[in-house]
């Protein structure tokens, strides 16, 4: 919107009514047990303009639930936003809404996007400061993502941008307290699903000590048990997503394993080309990706093995290990995935994500919704 001062005037035009062409939904797949009930659930509170929390593991289908009631939505004529706090997640849900809808015109819009706008729009939560009553439909994925959950700014915009009456859809692995609050109040209604839509349990960390990593990285030197558990999954053809601490670390280390001669790139938030690389990482142009929090969501690579370097620093809350634990076993050929913590001692973050992981697969088990090998108790 370029500068705007508290003294800048701002007009509100009024939605037009709209008709959408004709629609049919492209999209020839199944849905789980656990997905056909939250997809239920989402056309319900889509029609009866409602509000409703979708608990669901990383890797549940989660934009799968959300087509049945997309499609309501879109034979009723209203009008649909999907946002988002981060880019790189609207530009993976792009493709494939446009797939699943392709008679419809649907626009993604974020920091330098071009489309032209539509009904039925995928945005960041800051695009969402340029609308004002406008969607009968908000459906906010990752909503207890940075920066969306620690910018009132950017709730309110959400807030200003839907329509006083539309519906309300939260999407979620990992609950804010916040959330979890209203849950427990009975003040929002919930779905959960426990289990992927592939039915095979979610991988759980495996916890390895790597003793004073950083004065090893100071020193100019990788520690050994990192090497070798890279030269393990490199060896059985896996690409490894390694999660370190902060930017400088990243880069440094991306240095390190360059004098090693492992061939490496690095993301994190202030990189332009970030989404280029994880394209070529995808397309195995490279077998190791460097990369902060930026990347513990919304991205998934096939056949991927995740660590984490410095498990115990603050950054790496409950919320965070799950969701990074959750790029691994996403794919139904691949469902076993490799999670692993390097750290210098273990912390109630680790531990509480570890638990929040069984937790999943022993409930899931217990609605009968589990197959395949199992962990911790879970189906052998």
């Amino acid at each position: 919107m370029g500068r705007v001062s508290s003294c800048s005037p701002l007009y509100f035009s009024p939605a037009s009514s709209l008709t959408y062409p004709p629609t049919l939904l492209n999209w020839n797949g199944e849905l789980s047990h656990g997905q056909n009930k939250a997809s239920d659930q989402v056309k319900l509170a889509i029609q009866k303009n409602e509000r409703l929390l979708v608990w669901a593991v990383c890797g549940s289908g989660k934009t799968e639930v959300l087509f049945k009631g997309l499609e309501q939505a879109i034979y009723e004529n209203k009008t649909i936003c999907i946002a988002t706090p981060r880019t790189d997640v609207v530009l993976e849900l792009l493709p494939r809404l446009r797939k699943a809808f392709p008679t419809i015109a649907i626009s993604g819009l974020y920091g330098g996007s071009d489309d032209p706008l539509s009904p039925f729009i995928i945005s960041t939560t800051h695009q969402l400061i340029r609308y004002k009553d406008c969607f009968d439909v908000m459906i906010i994925d990752e909503v207890d993502a940075f920066p969306y959950e620690y910018d009132p700014s950017l709730q309110y915009a959400v807030d200003k941008a839907r329509k006083n009456n539309g519906a309300l859809v939260y999407l979620t692995a990992t609950p804010s307290r916040k959330i979890l609050k209203q849950v427990k109040d009975n003040a929002l209604p919930y779905v959960r699903i426990p289990v992927r839509y592939h039915g095979y349990p979610l991988p759980a960390p495996k916890f390895t000590w790597v003793g004073n990593w950083r004065k090893h990285i100071r020193k100019g030197k990788l520690p050994s048990v990192l090497l070798k558990w890279i030269e393990q999954q490199f060896h059985e053809k896996k690409p490894v997503m390694l999660f370190v601490p902060s930017i400088k670390l990243a880069e440094r280390i991306h240095s390190l394993f360059e004098e090693v001669q492992v061939d490496c790139e690095t993301v994190h938030s202030e990189d332009a080309d970030r989404v280029e690389k994880v394209m070529r990482f995808r397309n195995r142009n490279y077998r190791l990706l460097l990369t902060t929090t930026i990347l513990e969501r919304g991205v998934t690579i096939e056949n991927v093995s995740i660590g984490v370097l410095g498990a115990e620093a603050d950054i790496f809350t409950e919320s965070s290990l799950v969701q990074i634990a959750g790029r691994a076993g996403r794919s139904e050929k691949y469902p076993e995935g490799e999670v692993a913590l390097f750290h210098y001692g273990k912390t109630n973050d680790m531990l509480l994500a570890f638990r929040h992981i069984k937790s999943m697969n022993v409930e899931a088990d217990n609605r009968g919704w589990l197959k395949g090998k199992g962990v911790y108790g879970v189906k052998k």
